[in-house]
């Protein structure tokens, strides 16, 4: 049977009105994955380390302990996603026009240095208040010596301003994706979504 040659180079793009999510104009699975995966580690950060101090003791043991675990496993996403973009991910901009695409990557590349900072600002308030990271209840100790008190109160302020800066920038950037699910109708935010959630055509 003979192919055309062109079929391999057609020209993607469609109109921004209308456009149909196929699995060509959709991110690969793995970036889906990865990118729910760290939206839901985000959250749960969030909330553990703003509610932790309310119930009792044991309980607080154990949401600390899960916000250290969580914290290490978005390490690992992190670093996985960035290598999986900078290599085999694949990257979009057919369904938006040039000055969203610029709002779009300056939005994703601030979330990416705020998660980053986040990610280090929390090891070193850890480690240099002289206490252990706990993975599933593994612990690592800190690989330098404790740091000076108010060096230490320096860095839990920026960790918590930080990650308040992280939820405000995400929550914008998620209801942009909203503002063109349903008021632009063009189906940007198809490209992100698991195969469950896209609509039958």
């Amino acid at each position: 049977m003979e192919v055309n040659p062109g079929f391999l180079f057609t020209e993607t793009h469609m109109p921004c009105s209308t456009p149909d999510i196929t699995d060509t104009l959709r991110y690969d699975r793995p970036t889906i994955v990865l990118h729910w995966t760290t939206a839901f580690l985000v959250l749960l950060q969030f909330a553990l380390g703003e509610t932790w101090n309310w119930p009792t003791k044991p309980v607080h043991h154990l949401m600390v302990v899960a916000h250290l675990t969580a914290g290490i496993l978005l390490t690992a996403i992190m670093a996985f996603r960035i290598v999986w973009r900078l290599t085999n991910g694949r990257h979009l901009s057919d369904l938006l026009r040039p000055m969203d695409r610029i709002f779009a990557l300056g939005a994703e590349y601030a979330l990416y240095v705020l998660l980053l900072a986040e990610i280090v600002l929390g090891y070193l308030w850890r480690w240099g208040a002289g206490q252990t990271m706990s993975f599933f209840g593994l612990l690592i100790p800190s690989p330098f010596a404790r740091l000076p008190p108010n060096t230490v109160a320096w860095l839990q302020s920026l960790h918590d301003w930080n990650a308040w800066l992280i939820m405000g920038l995400a929550t914008g950037h998620g209801a942009a994706a909203l503002f063109h699910q349903f008021v632009l109708k063009d189906k940007v935010l198809g490209r992100i979504l698991p195969q469950c959630f896209l609509p039958r055509q």
